[in-house]
């Protein structure tokens, strides 16, 4: 008997707590009264076990973005598309896609028996320049001394000058073709060239294999320096106008990095693409450059203005139908708390706060529910 006096009395404690708690709900729920023109009333117990705190309302710095996308990439003059002057067969290539090297430095080599023959040329035509330059001496001095006709002189000075250009051409074939002339004249002929590369940087794509035959148009090798790699994106053209030098952007690689990082808007381009767009280069601002790889794509957010907004985090607000409120501080005695709905506009946000734009006129340091609503109405 007495264990069931307990059991009923506890039950009966039970009740009344959750009455208690859940009455402002039942009579939210019940009134025919637009929220924003009732008072709300939460008693000091119910605040208490509910862990509800008030606080008062601050202005915070919100950012006004305009989302865009783009990639990393490098200037045109940091990336190089190493391809034969003359075509020829890969005889040796010993790097590998990731190899770091140095300018100049020898990439691949390639074997053709035309660059026998180029040289076989070079050296007839710099012999025949012997004879033609003692001829148009010994032709200007008859010439002088009337002793041979005009069209003899100038037939001696125009093959002359014929063998000079034929000479000044294959010498600079030879050049082009890393075959150092001077070992040619010393009777030094090879069958093998070698490509060198252009700039300092990394081997990002190697598209031939031994023994590849490969023409002037075939891209052997690319080679990318990331000395000076940044942003490119693409603005739409509603949004140009906004942009301006020096404006900051946040951006991230969502395939690569839950990481924030930071760039500078650095040049605005001039003309529109296509697709309605216009790209916008920006020069990074972080350390961490040398992780990234040309060809990322990137999702950024161009700062073009900062305001002062009411702030309140996301806990804070309630929303009803579609209606987003915030409870404020209306009145308070021994027992209880009173709110009054407000409705605000959002107006975006930052990781941890929401900028509001509020109906009513509340201001900085207003008081409000601002731990605790999202329970009151959870029902």
């Amino acid at each position: 008997m007495f264990r069931t006096y307990i059991f009923c009395l506890f039950l009966l404690q039970l009740v009344i707590s959750c009455k208690d708690q859940k009455a402002t709900s039942e009579i939210i729920e019940q009134s025919e009264t637009p929220l924003e023109n009732q008072i709300i009333e939460v008693s000091k117990e119910q605040f208490a076990n509910n862990g509800m705190r008030i606080d008062t309302l601050k202005q915070l710095s919100f950012p006004t973005t305009i989302k865009t996308t783009g990639v990393i990439d490098v200037p045109p003059s940091n990336k190089a598309v190493i391809s034969a002057v003359m075509g020829g067969y890969i005889k040796t290539t010993t790097l590998l896609v990731g190899d770091q090297v140095k300018k100049g430095e020898r990439l691949i080599s390639l074997e053709n028996p035309e660059f026998i023959k180029l040289q076989q040329e070079y050296l007839e035509v710099k012999q025949q320049l012997n004879y033609l330059n003692a001829e148009f001496k010994r032709e200007e001095i008859l010439n002088k001394e009337r002793i041979s006709s005009e069209k003899n002189f100038l037939k001696a000075e125009s093959d002359l000058k014929t063998a000079e250009a034929t000479y000044a051409g294959l010498r600079r074939q030879l050049e082009l073709l890393n075959i150092n002339p001077l070992e040619v004249e010393a009777g030094n002929i090879t069958s093998i060239v070698h490509l060198v590369s252009p700039i300092k940087g990394s081997i990002t794509k190697i598209s031939v294999s031994l023994g590849t035959y490969v023409s002037p148009t075939t891209p052997i090798m690319e080679v990318v320096d990331n000395d000076h790699i940044h942003l490119e994106l693409s603005v739409f053209e509603k949004d140009i106008m906004k942009i301006e030098k020096g404006q900051e952007i946040v951006y991230e690689i969502p395939e690569a990095s839950e990481k924030v990082f930071k760039a500078e808007v650095y040049l605005i381009g001039k003309a529109l693409e296509e697709n309605r767009t216009i790209k916008v280069h920006a020069h990074l601002s972080d350390s961490e450059v040398n992780r990234f790889l040309p060809g990322m794509f990137v999702d950024a957010y161009i700062t073009t203005a900062i305001k002062e907004q009411l702030a309140v985090q996301e806990e804070s607000i309630i929303d009803i139908d579609g209606q987003k409120f915030m409870l404020i501080l209306n009145d308070k005695n021994e027992e209880s708390y009173f709110f009054k709905p407000s409705k605000i506009i959002s107006q975006g946000s930052t990781k941890e706060y929401l900028a509001i734009m509020p109906e009513d006129e509340i201001s900085k340091g207003t008081l409000f529910l601002s731990k605790g609503a999202f329970e009151l109405f959870g029902e």
